[in-house]
């Protein structure tokens, strides 16, 4: 073993952290050219299918070629096995998806009071292509982006940080890696657009991805994770509004994320009232 892959073996997860934003920004600026940061929802919209593409292969190859590094060919096969892991139960589905109808029943409530949150579905035409589109789209981000965070950060963090830490350190860094893509123009004008940048990154991400690795945790299966991170992106899609500025904006930031932080204290509660592996500290030496 060289002195470099006995470096990458360990620190394997902070590489892979690393490997990944540097080829999701990398293939990011590359395509919208020096200075073509932040971008315009015209352009956005007219590069969209090329930024997914280079923002997902972030992931993708740096969670493929780290198990490779580390893990050689039995890793990817892991990778598999745990992909192919669907017979978890039912009611593990039913949780997986909880979390995105927490998002959803936040932003449906929202909008009884105020239109700033009248669900992008509502405002659509052509709903059922919307719909084919987004459904195409969430398990296209579900599936390249798992294979790295849950596929591959996740399982080497469990064992010596738990649920709770594991999950706060993918979700930050996860925030991290959707700066090129939340970044807007006037992000840095001033305090008020800062804070939402910020909120948009680390404060409710962190939050879902916890929630993600106790599924993971306890059911061991990549598809669900999967399938979690897809419906994260389809209630993204259709019941959040697009056009929120400002105050509606940062209102619905702090709310989705009070709401989801909550989520995770009753798990972490419940868990420890049942007596269960515990979701905070080590789960083993």
């Amino acid at each position: 073993m060289s002195a470099f892959t006995a470096v990458v073996k360990r620190h394997a997860v902070a590489f892979y952290f690393v490997l990944t934003i540097a080829i999701s920004w990398t293939g990011l600026v590359a395509v919208v050219g020096p200075g073509g940061l932040p971008l315009s929802w015209q352009r956005f919209e007219r590069l969209g299918p090329i930024l997914y593409f280079v923002a997902l292969a972030g992931p993708f190859f740096a969670g493929n070629l780290m198990t490779v590094l580390t893990s050689g060919r039995t890793g990817l096969r892991d990778i598999l096995r745990h992909l192919r892991r669907w017979r978890v139960g039912v009611r593990w589905y039913v949780v997986a998806f909880l979390p995105t109808l927490v998002l959803a029943a936040v932003y449906l409530a929202l909008a009884i009071f105020s239109p700033d949150y009248v669900p992008t579905f509502v405002t659509t035409d052509g709903k059922a292509g919307f719909l084919l589109i987004t459904l195409a789209i969430s398990l296209l981000f579900g599936f390249f982006e798992e294979i790295g965070w849950t596929g591959f950060a996740v399982p080497r963090l469990l064992p010596t940080h738990g649920v709770v830490a594991a999950g706060v350190v993918v979700g930050l860094v996860w925030g991290v890696w959707h700066f090129p893509l939340f970044w807007e123009s006037d992000s840095f004008s001033g305090a008020l657009p800062i804070v939402i940048l910020v909120g948009r990154l680390i404060f409710w991400l962190p939050a879902f991805r916890v929630l993600m690795v106790w599924v993971y945790d306890r059911t061991e299966s990549l598809l669900l994770a999967v399938l979690m991170h897809a419906s994260l992106v389809a209630a993204q899609l259709t019941v959040t509004s697009q056009g929120q500025e400002g105050a509606a904006r940062l209102i619905g930031l702090v709310a989705l994320g009070a709401a989801l932080w909550l989520f995770v204290v009753a798990v972490v509660v419940a868990n420890h009232r049942h007596g269960k592996r515990p979701l905070v500290g080590a789960v083993s030496a």
